[in-house]
């Protein structure tokens, strides 16, 4: 075991953190809680994590569920693709593994939604493995040590980081170890203002000796964010509102969704057209709901909500009729569920 290991294992020891999938001893807390933290930070995901053990304690629990539950569960985290491979996997864990997690790699890493550093967070944390893995944490912690100038987000920064985490794997320990440096990058070694002064490898950074660890890790430049603007229409009948569900591939994959469309300069003028070449739905537009905002990951958006009196409204499979008081039933995304929660506020 190098000194690195040696002091961050030993600071772990002292101020590693008490989360819920830790020292759990079904493997598949440890791939539920992996999963939920892909580009999720860690306290929005224990309230996430608990409920979902509590709904899906087991493999064969989550692989029998239907997908609106298991939508529903995950709604408010985002990035619903990875609820969607969950539920896959979990399927293929139940009929091709006997419900147990496969310890052989190669398998592993041929479930839905699990990559490189999923299998290395598994395999060292829930089977004892010697394998590493490297999440943003990782990447910005070994960015630091080892003052690495090329980017982080390139496959030439990504072979780099990837071998300075073999290097340094201690035998026998790398499950603590990979914790211990998630830890460290989420409590002391901060994307913004590093607490250098409290970091147990402080004498052993590079970027500190050299002034650069408010620079590393280097990420390539953003592209600027695209801005669009949709206009959507809640339409009302009896208590009832109407509901379209999107498509199973892509952005928010199944969710329901208030019917709506993109729109050029006025929302308002331009609803009644785009509802009608989008779902073939003719309605006539009463008031304003409100405005709502959200940034994706790759596009900002910005709804603006109306209420609508039904015209004609065309059988469509897609398209649903919902009680306002089951409207909780349906996984949304953030922007719908706003919109949601107004119109039940109102009515």
């Amino acid at each position: 075991m190098n000194k690195l290991s040696r002091l961050l294992l030993n600071w772990y020891r002292q101020h590693g953190r008490t989360l819920p999938w830790r020292d759990h001893p079904d493997a598949y807390a440890v791939w539920v809680s992996e999963i939920m933290l892909q580009q999720t930070r860690v306290e929005t995901v224990i309230p996430y994590f608990e409920k979902w053990m509590r709904l899906f304690p087991d493999v064969k629990t989550l692989a029998n569920a239907l997908e609106q539950d298991v939508l529903n569960a995950w709604e408010g985290l985002g990035y619903y693709s990875r609820a969607r491979n969950l539920h896959k996997a979990a399927r293929l864990v139940a009929s091709d593994f006997n419900g147990e997690l496969p310890r052989d790699l190669t398998k592993l890493r041929s479930l839905p939604g699990i990559g490189r550093y999923t299998v290395g967070a598994i395999a060292s944390m829930a089977f004892g493995m010697d394998e590493p893995t490297l999440d943003g944490n990782l990447r910005r912690v070994f960015s630091r040590l080892f003052d690495i100038s090329e980017f982080a987000d390139s496959s030439a920064g990504e072979k780099i980081l990837w071998e300075l985490a073999v290097q340094n794997l201690p035998k026998g320990q790398a499950g603590d170890y990979n914790q211990a440096l998630m830890d460290l990058g989420a409590t002391i070694c901060l994307p913004k203002n590093p607490r250098c002064l409290l970091c147990p490898l402080m004498e052993m950074c590079a970027a500190r000796k050299n002034g650069t660890q408010d620079l590393r890790p280097v990420l390539k430049p953003k592209k600027a964010t695209p801005q669009y603007v949709h206009a959507a229409g809640v339409i009302l009948q009896r208590g009832r509102v109407l509901l379209a569900q999107r498509p199973a591939d892509g952005l928010l994959g199944n969710m329901w969704e208030f019917p709506n469309g993109r729109v050029e300069e006025n929302p308002a003028k331009e609803l009644v057209q785009v509802l009608n070449a989008a779902y073939r739905l003719k309605v006539k537009k009463k008031e304003a709901l409100g405005i709502i905002q959200h940034a994706y990951t790759h596009f900002k958006v910005t709804v603006h909500a109306f209420r609508c009196d039904p015209v004609s409204i065309p059988k469509n499979k897609n398209l649903e009729w919902v009680h306002l008081s089951e409207l909780d039933n349906y996984p949304m995304g953030k922007v719908d569920r706003q919109i949601a929660n107004k119109i039940v506020a109102r009515d």
